[in-house]
Formats: structure tokens, sequence, C-alpha cells
């Protein structure tokens, strides 16, 4: 028996496996069919959560021939799914907004009258961390049932160090995919404090203690939250502490958050509906993700991102649900897939590039995730269909197993 063996793993059985290696080889800009290319009656060797292996199975080396295997019989595997924006970790429910938005009030209205953001705030400060984690939980397994093996988890709905720092150590207990902890502590300014500047003097001095939970951190740079000065600010604060950043950029209004996020070097720039031609074409020069969130798009009943002069431009676009209590309370990885072709006009190609690829820059982890590559994490997602059947029926994924780091998930 050859060393090691015991820890390698064959998957083997694969029918056609995507490994979208071409799209990962120019960052994701402008997926084209030629990335869906397959590898057909394939093989992938994993040790220890790794890729050392991949190929037909007629070149599979000698040396893995004898190793413990996985048939699965015939299907079509892709790269596992990556959810880089969500709210996964709140209690609470804010179901009562969703009528008052259909009625004409907006969503500043709302919080101004005590909803939005402070409204789970509230909710979540009362929750335990065990009951955070709880719910949580379920949530990521939904997830995972729809071939997704990253999710990227927020803070934001505690806004003081202690109830932030629960809301973190809930997201690093959740289990069944890889958990990208994300601070936004720069969510809303909460009521003990007289305003965003003071607040994010407070959300500083938090850094050296928050870095111990998360690595990234976020802000909402939007009218009535942070400005892009102020957030400006708070940013240098915490690249000095070795935290790299995304933004809520230019989502309601055109704020500055787009032209922030490049100049600080953000791995993405998430929302960008109010993001015009000017914007576009700075982020297709920079490598700042273009994180396109279509689902909360449409429950806020507004105009969606310009994905598709994005994508000809050359930017680098991801996809998520932005799954959270308020503004988009859906985990339906499809539905976000079918807005993006029916609403932003995205091919298939591209769709499938964005929420893998695309996703995979968003959160800066192009290197261990995104596409199906040798050293990469061996994360994947095997079909009960075909491809064309992906981000074809809201409510439904095809999804027969999804694997992280080489252990079954569902």
């Amino acid at each position: 028996m050859f060393e090691g063996v015991k820890d390698i793993k064959v998957f083997k059985g694969i029918g056609e496996l995507v490994t979208l290696s071409s799209a990962a080889a120019r960052q994701g800009r402008r997926a084209a069919a030629k990335d869906l290319e397959s590898i057909r009656d394939a093989v992938v060797v994993e040790k220890k959560g790794k890729i050392v292996w991949l190929g037909p199975r007629t070149d599979l080396p000698t040396k893995y021939r004898s190793s413990a295997s996985v048939n699965l019989k015939g299907a079509v595997v892709i790269p596992g799914l990556i959810e880089c924006h969500t709210h996964l970790i709140y209690a609470g429910n804010r179901s009562g907004e969703f009528e008052r938005r259909n009625q004409g009030e907006s969503y500043q209205s709302i919080a101004k009258s005590g909803g939005g953001i402070l409204s789970t705030v509230q909710a979540t400060r009362d929750a335990s961390e065990g009951e955070l984690t709880k719910i949580g939980q379920r949530r990521i397994d939904r997830f995972a049932k729809q071939g997704v093996t990253t999710v990227e988890v927020k803070s934001g709905y505690g806004l003081t160090l202690k109830d932030e720092i629960k809301m973190l150590k809930a997201a690093k207990a959740l289990r069944n995919a890889r958990i990208v902890p994300t601070y936004l502590g720069a969510h809303a300014v909460p009521k003990e404090f007289a305003n965003a500047d003071a607040y994010v003097d407070s959300l500083i001095e938090t850094l050296p203690k928050v870095r111990r939970y998360a690595r990234r951190v976020d802000a909402f740079v939007e009218n009535g939250y942070f400005s892009a000065s102020t957030t400006k600010r708070y940013l240098a604060a915490a690249r000095l502490n070795g935290m790299t950043a995304s933004i809520h950029a230019d989502q309601l209004t055109l704020s500055g958050g787009s032209q922030l996020a490049i100049e600080m070097g953000a791995t993405s720039a998430d929302h960008l509906v109010q993001a015009g031609l000017q914007e576009i074409a700075a982020l297709a020069k920079s490598d700042v993700a273009c994180v396109l969130l279509p689902s909360s798009d449409l429950y806020m009943d507004i105009a969606y991102p310009k994905a598709r002069e994005m994508i000809d431009a050359g930017a680098i676009v991801a996809l998520s649900t932005d799954f959270n209590p308020g503004t988009a309370p859906s985990q339906d990885v499809a539905l976000v897939g079918i807005l993006a072709r029916v609403q932003m006009k995205m091919t298939f190609p591209e769709t499938l590039v964005a929420y893998t690829v695309g996703a995979a820059h968003a959160l800066g982890l192009e290197k261990e995730i995104g596409s199906i590559e040798i050293g990469k994490s061996c994360d994947f997602a095997v079909l009960s269909g075909g491809l064309d059947e992906l981000f074809l029926d809201v409510g439904h994924m095809p999804i027969a197993r999804t694997f992280c780091q080489g252990l079954e998930t569902t």
C-alpha cells in the first residue's frame, strides 16, 4: 500500500466534471460557454480536504487506485456554490415591513419609525449565543442542500461589542459549510450614540478585540447611515488591524461607496443598484468584485444593477442572496440565478461563474475556492439532473449531494 493512502479519497463515476478553471484563470471576467467545458468520466482525488489530482478515469495514477472511493454514479459535478453576502445570524421577524413597503412606505421611513435594522438589533440582543447558533445552523443546512459550500455571515444586529462578538461566535460555531465571518458593526448607528462619527470612533477601538472572531469588516455606506468619508476612516483602521473589507455600496443612492471600495482596496462592492457607467468603468479596471443581490431588489421593488454593462466592461461579478430579515428574507439560490438571467440579462455561464469564481473573489478566497482545481479545497455539488436545470425552477436546485473539504454535508 502506498504511503498515506488511508488519508486519500477518490471520487469516481463523475459523468461530467465542470471545473470552471478557465473562468478562474480570468478572475471570472467575461464568462462564456467555453468555461463550461467538462471532463467526461472523471475522477477527483482528495487528501486532507484538498484536491491533489483530477482528470479522466483512464489517467488515474496507480498510487490512488487502492484508496477509499466514492461513486457518484455518472452525475454532473460543479464547484460548490458560494454565498458571499448574507446576514444569516439574527433573531426576530420583520415580515410586517414587507406589507408596509408594498403600500408605498420607503425603507428610510420604516427605519425612522423604529423598524428596519434597529428592530432586529433588539431581538438579536435579547437572544443567547446558543439560540443564535441553533437558528443559524438551520439556515446553513438549507443552503447546503442547494449546493452551497461557503457562506459569508455578517454581524451587524448587535451594535455593541458584546453583542457583535456574540453573533460572530455563533457564526464560527456553524457546521456543514465553510463559514466566513464578517464584522458589520457599521450597519446602523445605535440609539446609544448621537451620530455616525461618534459611533465609528467606538468601532475603531473594538477592532483589536473583534479580529479574533472575524478578519473582514463591512460598512453600510448610505445616506442616513455612514458617509464615504466616515467609512474611509474606519476602513483605514481595519486595514491597520490586518482586516480586509467589503462595502454596501450605491444601493439606494449614489453614495460614493463603489469609489471608496476601489480607493481602499476592498474585496467587493455590494448592491451597486445606483452605479452608473462611470462607476462601472472604474470597477472594471479594478480587482473589486461587484456583488449583485437581485433578491433584495425584488423585495424592495427597485431597479436592478446594470449587470450587463458590468460584465461587458470586464468587471468581476458575483451573485448572492443577501439573506436578511428585512429586505431579502429568502434563501432561494435558484431565485437569485433566475432573476440574474431574466431581469439582469446574464447568460447561464455568467450566472454560474458569478456564483462560484466571482463570489470567491468577493471574499478574497479565489486561491482556495470557486473552481475545481488541484490545490484548492475539495468543494463541489453533485447534480441530480443536467447542468441546464440549474437556475431554472424557483424554489428548486437540482442538487443530489454537497461536499465541503471532501466531506458530505447533505
